[in-house]
Formats: C-alpha cells, structure tokens, sequence
C-alpha cells in the first residue's frame, strides 16, 4: 500500500526573504516602508527612555528631601530628555553653557537604532529612509518640548540623521534579505582608484589602532587614580540613589575620556577648563570640578622625560596600516603607495579630528567652558604620525618606488656629470683661445717691433 505524501501547505511556508518582522501582526499587507518607521520610532523612544525614567525614578527617591519640595516630577521628565538631546550634539535646554555631550549615550543611542532595525526593519531603501526620518522626528519633538533654539535644534537634526543612519543601516545589514555590504559599496568601489580605496581601509586601521591603544591607557588611568576617584566620592556623600545616577553619568563620558587619552597620546593634549592642559609634556591642572572621574586623570609628576616620545605610538599605529597596504594593495606604479599613504594619513587624521571634535564643550559658564583637545592638532598630529610610517617603510618596501628613486637618482647624476664635463670642456675650449691668440698677436708685436 502505498502512501502519498502531502505537500505543506504553502500558507505555512516561510519564504527565506522574508523578514521576521516584530509586528507582524500589525504589519501584515502593509507597504514595508512602515516597518521602517516603526524600528525608527523604537529606536529613539527606547534610547530616550533609558535616560528619562532613570531620572524619573531619582526624583521619586528623592521626593521627600527639603531640596525637591514644591519640584513638579516634570522636571525630572525635561532633565531626562535635555541629558538625551545632549547626547545628539544639542545644548542643554535650561543650561547653554553645558556642551560637552555623553558620548556614552550617543553610543547606546546607535546600539538602539541597529538592534530595533535588525528585529523589526526591512531592507529597503524607502525603509531606512522612513527609520531616520521617524527618528528625527522624535528628536524634533523633544527639542521643542523642551524648548529648544531653532539653531540648537538644527544641530540636534543632524546628529540625530547620523546617529540614527549609522545604527539603522548597520542593523538592515545584518537582516537575513539584506544585500552583502561589498556589493552594497560595489558601485562606489568600483568608481575609486585601487590605491585610494585601499588607502582609506589603511587610515581606518591605524585610527582604530590608537583608540585601542588609547582604551588600555584610560584602563590604566582609572587603576591609577582610584584612591583619588574614591576620595571624590566620599566627598560627595551621596546616598545610594545618587550613587547610582553618578556612577551611570561617570560611565556616560568613559568615551569621552577614551577619546581625551588618544590626544594626550598623540601630543596636544586636553584642556579640563580655560587656562589648563594636560600632555606628554607637563600637566597644568588649576582647580579642578568634584568630578570623580577627572581623578583618573594624570597627575602633574607623570609627564615629562621620557613620556614625551609617547606620540611615536602615533608611527606605530600608522605600521598597521602599512601592513594592510602590503597585503592589498596592487602597486604597478611608484604613485600607487605614495597616493595610498597619503590617503591613509589624511583618513587617519580627519577621524581623529573628528573625534576630537565631539569629545570637546563646556559643562558651564566661565572657564569650564573649555574641555576636551583641540580638534585640529590632533587631527595634524595623528596624520603626521601616519605619514611618517609611510615614508619610513611602506615606499622604501615598494619595488615600483625603488625603481624609480634608483632610475631617478641615475638620471640626476647623469645630469650632474654631463653639467661638470660641459663645465670642463667649456673652460678648456676658452683657456685654447686665450692661448692661440696670444701666439698670433707676438709674430704679429715682433714684426711691428722690427
């Protein structure tokens, strides 16, 4: 007896496009630019409420102190929501002077968007367009909630397209209908140079490089500093709530200070307020905000001597590059690794100046106006040290540059030879006239003598 298989209905089929999609009760039928929207609008709510109900949540513990009567909890809501606006590059809405945002947040505020976008989202272009516009709105929403500037809130929109377009579209990558991310860059890689594309492969690695280096080195200021870090705290006298809400806005800027270690490792330093620095070179603190984490920073003795080599590490880091250019770049000329290392260098130093850049503000009025490193000096430093790394091993290492250095050389001292020969032969040739014409004119003296 034989039996007949049935085929599975094809209503229970799942086709391997398809997305597993977190409403999809909610989404069935409905054009796909929705489901960009809605990980658009996840993303922002949940990385807005992980700093707004932990303030919330301090204001009810603190509800029955003398200092919070006649406080309204709404204040807790617009302190929370400035704290995330601060995170997208915008001012502190009661406060203007308070820039320096929480790189700590604008991170989680990333993870957020690519989390969102790799469970709900679809891969589509119009999809991501719907997740960064429905993110921006909701920062536009809450800046003029909070009564943001029209200036503040520009910079706010541009922060938040970037925040959310970076998390967005790494989340709709990972997203099993998603295309490969080289034949996404495909169109791009293909119009590029072989050494340019490979050279910003190469400034990438070295950038990373120095923040990993620099991550081991803020390790170790926070080991070094902690009896001074602890000290600020007892000082402080905060009970456990406010512990908690300290210890979370300590880990807030921890990138910061990642990126304020990569500048003291690369030479210019840092400022922590007007008229302070802080580099391989000697320290100036002045007077300091009872912040427990500016105990981690070096103390004035741990500068000078032989720390002021420190910024070699920025040669070092540019090495690893090189080493990327040896493994891929395709030299069939002696102008491949010399555009390749100058791309990797300006790559090299324009993300560091960018990192700079956001790593830098003022947490209020006066001279704490001032804090972080100067952008441009990092970014010139960081490129110079990967430029020397190139020069020093990556051109010497290229065939095509030995060739043409040796051709070259040949060819000027060719140049110098054949000048000196013409030099000689010029001066024997009038030395032979003076001569000829000196035994001309004395038959010629001799026979008007006689």
């Amino acid at each position: 007896m034989s039996h007949r298989t049935r085929p599975p209905s094809t209503s229970r089929v799942l086709d391997d496009r398809t997305p597993n999609r977190f409403f999809a009760s909610d989404l069935d039928g409905a054009p796909r630019w929705v489901g960009g929207m809605l990980a658009g609008l996840q993303a922002a709510l949940l990385s807005l409420l992980l700093v707004v109900v932990p303030a919330i949540a301090a204001f009810v513990a603190t509800s029955s102190a003398p200092a919070t009567d006649g406080v309204p909890w709404t204040s807790a809501l617009q302190v929370g929501a400035g704290v995330w606006l601060l995170a997208h590059g915008v001012p502190f809405p009661t406060a203007p002077s308070v820039t320096l945002a929480p790189l700590g947040l604008t991170a989680l505020a990333v993870f957020s968007a690519w989390a969102s976008a790799r469970r709900s989202g679809y891969a589509t272009w119009r999809s991501y367009g719907a997740g960064v516009l429905a993110y921006t709105g909701v920062l536009v929403l809450v800046g003029l909630f909070s009564g943001v500037p029209l200036l503040h809130l520009g910079i706010g929109v541009f922060a938040a397209v970037t925040v959310s377009g970076l998390g967005l579209g790494a989340g709709l990558l990972r997203r099993a209908e998603a295309p490969r991310v080289a034949t996404l860059l495909q169109p791009v890689r293909r119009r590029l140079p072989d050494a340019v594309a490979q050279g910003i492969g190469a400034g990438a690695v070295s950038l990373v490089a120095l923040l990993g280096v620099s991550a081991l080195l803020t390790v170790g200021w926070i080991l070094a500093g902690r009896s001074t870090i602890g000290d600020v705290v007892t000082g402080l006298g905060l009970d456990a709530v406010g512990g908690v809400v300290l210890a979370v806005g300590e880990l807030a800027y921890l990138p910061t200070l990642v990126i304020w270690a990569m500048s003291w490792l690369s030479g210019p330093g840092f400022a922590v307020g007007t008229g302070t620095s802080f580099t391989v070179g000697g320290a100036d603190t002045g007077a300091l905000p009872a912040v427990p984490i500016l105990g981690a920073l070096p103390a004035p003795d741990i500068a000078g001597g032989v720390l002021r080599y420190i910024p070699v590490l920025t040669v070092l880091t540019g090495l690893l590059a090189v080493l990327w250019l040896r493994r891929r770049l395709d030299s069939r000329s002696a102008w491949h690794p010399v555009i390749a290392g100058a791309v990797a260098a300006v790559v090299a130093g324009v993300g560091a100046g960018l990192l700079a850049a956001l790593a830098s503000g003022g947490i209020g009025p006066g001279r704490m106006t001032h804090f972080g490193p100067a952008p441009l000096l990092v970014g010139l430093t960081v490129a110079a040290g990967t430029a020397v790394a190139m020069v020093l091993v990556l051109l010497p290492a290229d065939r095509n540059v030995r060739t043409a250095v040796a051709s070259a050389a040949r060819g000027g001292w060719r140049r110098i030879r054949g000048g000196a020969q013409a030099d000689v032969r010029a001066t024997a040739t009038a030395a032979g006239g003076t001569t000829t014409g000196g035994t001309d004119s004395a038959p010629g003296g001799r026979a008007a003598g006689d």
